[in-house]
């Protein structure tokens, strides 16, 4: 049981039921629920709203993980952690008995529900964009550069910097990047939950920057710097968990996202390249994390400019040269110098028809 499904997600193991409170199921949401290896998900919030198309509840049952929405069933005050369930039909057992109804989502209705979302996706378009305008006044601080970020020990300057997002497809996009990271060997700088996709990657940060609400008490140790990003007013929840730990961190106050700070932070400090792993690039993603609008978002684009590139194109456009290449073209000029000297100089030539001989003679040829 878990009110905050990315926090539920690393308690959970192959088998389990697992009962969240998740209005509008994410596509990271459900890809984390799908690799836990979870029989079902009750949840105590409806699983998609119909506001848009989102793709989670569809994810989930494909997946062949149950679906069940019951929200009005006091699901977190019927159940306790532990329980052993039986769902049936929409019904929910302790043992004989009967703790709750609720609503089983289906494959057919899901796909008929997206369908049906994607056709009104202009209504959510509209009001995303009139949200958007609307703050941009608010935030106009990371456009004009007014964040005092503090002084630290990693150096961006004219680094290529790699920041890492928890997202929908960061552990593939890190795949793909391999060879780029092999061998430009950028600052690794990861947002909050980033952390963990950076570590299963093979990747240590440099730097962590983010509310501390995601990232797992090993990332947080992993010996990166610790940057909480605060509220503008410099409320910073995040910074308990430090405190009570015993780590060394600094804070940011700043309007926006954590993800746009990090990329602003890379920005000020002079890095020559910035590449986004994870970051949130279109309507969908901006609503699947609960956002009504992207001002800070737009703002830090408009700011870092062309210095920004995401991890789909780095990994499309870079190609490493093979190891292999340059040693065969030695060897083929070795070769050729080699012939012409022998042609052109007679002691060479004596000695090599001389070793020629020993060699046929060796052979038996």
């Amino acid at each position: 049981m878990g009110g905050r499904t990315k926090h539920l997600v690393k308690r959970l193991r192959p088998g389990d039921v697992a009962v969240i409170d998740h209005g509008d199921i994410d596509r990271i949401a459900a890809e984390e629920l799908i690799e836990a290896g979870v029989a079902a998900v009750l949840n105590a919030a409806p699983s998609s709203s119909g506001r848009y198309p989102n793709a989670g509840p569809l994810m989930l049952v494909r997946s062949g993980v149950r679906l069940l929405d019951a929200p009005e069933a006091g699901l977190f005050d019927r159940l306790k952690e532990g329980d052993r369930v039986r769902i049936a039909e929409g019904v929910v057992y302790v043992g004989d008995e009967e703790i709750c109804h609720g609503r089983v989502l289906r494959l057919p209705e899901l796909e008929r529900q997206m369908q049906e979302h994607r056709e009104r996706i202009d209504e959510a378009l509209g009001e995303f964009a009139e949200n958007t305008v609307a703050h941009v006044r608010e935030e106009t601080d990371l456009l004009t550069g007014n964040i005092a970020f503090p002084p630290i020990r990693a150096s961006f300057r004219d680094r290529h910097v790699l920041i890492v997002v928890r997202g929908e497809r960061h552990r593939r996009d890190l795949k793909a990047l391999r060879a780029y990271i092999r061998d430009v060997r950028p600052l690794v700088v990861a947002v909050d939950g980033g952390a963990d996709g950076a570590l299963e990657a093979g990747l240590a940060p440099d730097l962590i920057l983010g509310d501390m609400d995601s990232a797992s008490d090993r990332a947080l140790q992993c010996g990166a710097e610790l940057i909480v990003h605060a509220y503008p007013d410099g409320r910073a929840p995040g910074r308990d968990r430090l405190l009570a730990a015993g780590l060394p961190h600094q804070v940011v106050p700043a309007a926006g996202t954590s993800e746009d700070v990090a990329m602003l932070m890379a920005y000020e400090k002079g890095a020559s390249l910035i590449v986004s792993v994870g970051a949130h690039f279109n309507l969908v993603e901006f609503l699947d994390r609960k956002r009504g609008g992207m001002s800070s978002t737009f703002l830090t684009r408009l700011r870092i400019g062309e210095r920004l590139v995401d991890a789909k194109g780095v990994s499309r456009l870079y190609r490493p040269s093979s190891a292999l290449r340059p040693l065969a073209l030695f060897a083929v000029t070795f070769l050729i110098l080699l012939t012409i000297l022998i042609i052109t100089s007679p002691a060479l030539n004596d000695v090599w028809e001389l070793a020629w001989l020993k060699i046929r003679i060796w052979l038996g040829i």
